[in-house]
């Protein structure tokens, strides 16, 4: 059974960098253009996949990190101490704040992992973020992604990776199967250049659908 990224020579240290500008992925973009975050620059992380991810996650055997062998996977060790200054960093780079896609790869590893993001959203009232996560809404980490999904709903949007419409303060991302209400990723069918262009995962409550990768 597979538990780790498949390219182990593309684990790095957590030293600088880590924060990469949407620039350097075009799916992502990097200057936001619409909705309540116009203005702020697009970064994301990237973890090592299966390493920090639930088991139960439904594309853990066909992981599209399978085919990034480029991509720079970032251990978790100590993380959040350099995290913490190149945010920092970029906090004074950007007046405007910037936004933080979590994570092109890999997920919240820990409940620490998520009271870390919790501290700076606190910290940096200009952060935001959005991502998606495997975890269970029901289990540890997932009650406290939850919990500052609610405390900074203007500034944090992690949708849970289910088939499910949105209930209950929930908001979630479907696969290619799924036949509830919802929308389909407008970056994938072409209808927006890049993620910064669109702003309708962090904007609408609406389950997003993302086509097969």
């Amino acid at each position: 059974m597979k538990t780790q990224s498949r390219y182990q020579k593309s684990l790095k240290d957590p030293k600088t960098g880590l924060l990469k500008p949407g620039s350097n992925n075009k799916k992502l973009g990097f200057r936001i253009t619409r909705g309540k975050w116009a203005g702020k620059k697009l970064y994301s992380l990237t973890l090592e996949e299966r390493t920090t991810c639930p088991e139960s996650c439904h594309h853990w055997d066909d992981c599209y990190g399978d085919n990034m062998p480029f991509a720079h996977r970032y251990k978790t060790a100590n993380i959040d101490l350099f995290l913490e200054r190149e945010i920092a960093s970029l906090m004074q780079k950007h007046k405007d704040g910037i936004v933080i896609r979590l994570h092109v790869l890999g997920d919240f590893f820990s409940v620490d992992y998520v009271r870390f993001w919790e501290e700076m959203l606190l910290t940096h009232p200009k952060l935001a973020l959005f991502g998606y996560t495997a975890r269970e809404e029901d289990k540890h980490i997932g009650q406290r992604i939850w919990l500052i999904n609610n405390r900074f709903s203007d500034r944090c949007v992690i949708r849970f990776s289910r088939n499910k419409e949105y209930a209950s303060d929930h908001l979630f991302a479907a696969d290619e199967s799924f036949q509830g209400e919802h929308f389909v990723c407008p970056e994938q069918t072409g209808k927006v250049k890049s993620c910064a262009a669109c702003a309708l995962c962090w904007t609408t409550q609406k389950t997003v659908k993302f086509l097969s990768h």
